[in-house]
């Protein structure tokens, strides 16, 4: 197993963050103009479906959401910038989705949403509301943009939704949660999407160790990772890196900093996660995507390889 650090393609390798102190999340707002977008189509040719996604969405990009002729032209230039990206986002959304059901289902008490940018789903879900206390934890800036796009949507910030700001590089996960009034004896649901690759290896593993020790038995995990090919250049993460430099010529000033950083090598994360204290960890592949998201008239559509996608299990944690 190895792990590796690196950004843009083939510049020298670091161990720092990836995100600007200060500026709320540039791919938050792209990837929920990306679940926007997608929510236009059709039912039975969309890969996912958010209702809520353009509600969240600022500026240009809101009102790109309002044109659907805008918002096609947005998605071809999005696509010819960086195939089959779109796809991988979409259809993972829809998988974490699926996820959140079946945990509901399984009689999930508290909802952690870790990186939550402007997920909509504690507002979109009704089982969670009144079932299920929600903390969304993110950094600040984007936390207090995303405050102020609830307010706009609902009139009022929901009673079970706690808002939990933090600075991963710098503060501790245990400390800001259980200062929120976090139960480490519930069981509970961990959504990571979107997140590790922005984060130092130190942070990854305090995330994971926090989670390993301080949830309810039966709670679990489930989030994406980059692949170790693409942080050392590979064509698919030049793609992305075209397709942020595009977003930033023509909607700066956006935050520039970023970019991949972590990355575990493809074939690994069942160890990576087993030595960490995980069980039952169930690695999600992009044949199951195609298999399970890729059909009828969604056949054919391009879907890159940039991430895998992974679903573990947390048992008792030592009191």
């Amino acid at each position: 197993m190895m792990i590796t650090f690196g950004v843009r393609g083939n510049q020298p390798q670091r161990d720092e963050p990836a995100v600007k102190e200060g500026k709320a999340s540039l791919t938050a707002e792209l990837t929920t103009a990306a679940r926007a977008a997608e929510s236009m189509r059709r039912e039975g040719r969309r890969l996912c479906y958010d209702p809520l996604a353009r509600e969240f969405l600022g500026g240009p990009l809101r009102m790109v959401a309002r044109s659907p002729l805008l918002t096609r032209f947005v998605v071809w230039l999005v696509e010819k910038l960086a195939p089959g990206v779109p796809g991988e986002v979409l259809s993972r959304t829809q998988y974490i989705d699926d996820c959140l059901k079946a945990r509901i289902d399984d009689g999930i008490e508290q909802l952690v949403i870790l990186g939550a940018g402007y997920d909509s789903r504690p507002y979109r879900f009704e089982e969670l509301k009144s079932r299920v206390t929600v903390f969304e934890v993110d950094h600040a800036a984007t936390q207090e943009v995303k405050r102020r796009r609830v307010q706009r949507l609902l009139g009022h910030l929901p009673d079970g939704v706690v808002f939990v700001p933090i600075d991963f590089e710098k503060e501790r996960l245990d400390a800001k949660l259980f200062a929120s009034g976090y139960d480490r004896n519930l069981k509970t649901f961990f959504i990571w999407e979107g997140v590790s690759y922005y984060l130092t290896a130190s942070a990854v593993d305090e995330t994971l160790g926090f989670v390993v020790n301080n949830a309810g038995p039966g709670s679990s995990i489930v989030f994406d990772y980059a692949f170790e090919k693409v942080l050392e250049g590979a064509s698919e993460g030049r793609q992305i890196t075209r397709a942020l430099i595009a977003w930033q010529r023509v909607a700066a000033p956006l935050t520039t900093a970023e970019c991949f950083v972590f990355g575990i090598e493809e074939g690994t994360i069942e160890e990576f996660l087993l030595v960490r204290g995980f069980s039952h960890v169930v690695n999600i592949n992009h044949d199951f995507f195609e298999s399970a998201y890729f059909r009828g008239a969604k056949q054919g559509r391009d879907v890159s390889r940039i991430c895998g996608f992974v679903h573990a299990t947390v048992g008792p944690h030592s009191s």
